[in-house]
């Protein structure tokens, strides 16, 4: 990651854009020591929600089988 002052970000806006669509590595930019902003690269293609939720449920015992459990409908 990058780390460039304010001042020397105005003067080299331009060539910093370029370099971040280049490399694809963020610049940080300070103010007076401080980070007050980050450029980064936009993602090419947009992030796809297929699999996200992958990993996030776990499945305990048989869900096939049938219960031995009367439900409401059937009584």
């Amino acid at each position: 990651m990058h780390i460039v002052k304010a001042g020397e970000f105005k003067a080299k806006c331009l060539q910093l854009m370029d370099e971040v669509a280049q490399t694809g590595e963020s610049v940080i930019i300070t103010k007076n020591g401080v980070p007050v902003a980050r450029l980064a690269p936009l993602s090419s293609k947009p992030d796809s929600l297929f699999g996200i939720m992958k990993d996030s449920i776990h499945v305990h015992g048989d869900i096939m089988s049938p219960t031995a459990e009367a439900w409401e409908v059937m009584a």
